[in-house]
């Protein structure tokens, strides 16, 4: 009989913490293992839509991420102008969905999973990074290694993949930051700005609003990568942009924390034939790393934790015979239809934003609420 006790966590990120408040939850002995000094916040902000909030509602968290997260209403596209061209009712996207969607700071989520892990007695080793070539070690002294370390240096899908299944950058930046609302935007709408119908610009502005009249937003364009070039000119660059761009976008540039701004290079992953080997497994942004225009990069994370913990419950509690490679393939089978389409509709994205089209968005006019709550809460009916 297969029988996993004890887990070691590579990640202190949104999978790996959420996996790590589960699981131990459910009587297992976890380790986490951070190569930061603390906890990172790396993104301004995140969309927690309808299946993330379920999973969050399991893990008795929803009502601390609801106090500090903001309510949104609708999302709302507009050309460079300002002129509206779609809508989509998010209220009723929750209504069908049966839970809700929040806005909410990075760190203000990183928070409050952190604390949660120590509520369940568990301690992260900060400052210890793990090669790839000390995985095979660990793996020695546990059960089960669970790599949630990212999209863009994973030691872990290194360890799977000897190629290294590396992130591809997709030829769009975005630069990000928090800044405090001066406009009214008191119907909490989330506003998508975007121009594309010049060979020579394809830009998007996209203003999420959370509480307390703060928000947080990306700008993005088509560039080369460049790494070398100062942030100061990639941000005098967005300014510069974006100078005629509507009143809305002009506050949110007129009033950011400046130690909130970042600047990144938008990498994603293909979608992989596999995620793990004997009882090494991969799962959130190392396994399954979409564009950020899918809207659903902490949403899996999250939902990959939930799933995990399930199948390994499920087995502890039948008593079955199944060995770790058939639970750790059956998790895998279960996952990879969602997180791909996750991955396809980023990418889709991208492509009707940083190209030159008249149509703005045409996949956005198409899709109803009741598409949209039914592809959100696939695979969550009925748990």
């Amino acid at each position: 009989m297969n029988n996993i006790r004890k887990i070691a966590i590579i990640g202190a990120g949104i999978s790996g913490m959420a996996l790590a408040i589960l699981a131990k939850r459910k009587g297992f002995q976890v380790c986490v293992y951070e190569r930061n000094h603390n906890i990172s916040s790396i993104g301004a902000g995140v969309t927690l839509w309808p299946n993330a909030m379920f999973v969050l509602e399991k893990m008795g968290l929803s009502h601390k991420i609801e106090d500090v997260g903001g309510h949104p209403t609708f999302m709302r596209q507009f050309d460079k102008n300002g002129v509206q061209k779609s809508s989509l009712d998010i209220e009723e996207v929750n209504a069908l969905c049966g839970t809700s969607s929040v806005t909410i700071l990075r760190h203000h989520l990183m928070k409050v999973l952190h604390e949660a892990l120590e509520d369940v007695d568990v301690k992260i080793h900060f400052n210890h990074p793990i090669a790839t070539k000390e995985i095979d070690k660990i793996r020695e002294d546990v059960d089960l290694v669970v790599g949630c370390d990212g999209r863009m240096n994973s030691s872990v899908r290194q360890y799977l993949y000897a190629d290294g299944a590396s992130p591809l950058y997709q030829g769009f930046i975005n630069i990000i930051g928090i800044s405090k609302l001066t406009s009214n935007m008191s119907d909490q709408a989330i506003q998508d700005y975007r121009f594309n119908n010049d060979k020579e610009k394809q830009e998007r502005f996209g203003i999420v609003p959370i509480k307390d009249g703060l928000c947080f937003w990306a700008a993005a364009w088509r560039t080369d990568m460049n790494k070398k070039r100062p942030l100061s000119d990639w941000y005098q660059e967005m300014h510069q942009r974006f100078r005629l761009w509507p009143t809305s976008v002009q506050n949110v540039l007129n009033n950011y924390d400046k130690a909130s701004l970042n600047r990144i290079f938008v990498h994603d992953l293909d979608p992989l034939p596999y995620w793990n080997k004997e009882n090494v497994l991969m799962i959130g942004d190392a396994a399954h790393a979409a564009l950020p225009t899918s809207g659903q990069g902490a949403c899996q994370a999250l939902e990959d934790a939930w799933h995990l913990t399930q199948c390994l419950d499920k087995e502890g509690n039948q008593k079955s015979e199944m060995d770790l490679h058939c639970l750790l393939t059956q998790f895998f089978q279960k996952r990879i239809s969602k997180t791909s389409t996750a991955q396809i509709i980023g990418r889709q994205a991208a492509q009707q934003i940083f190209s030159a089209q008249t149509e703005p968005d045409i996949a956005a006019k198409r899709i109803s609420a009741r598409q949209l709550s039914h592809l959100w809460m696939q695979g969550l009916e009925g748990i």
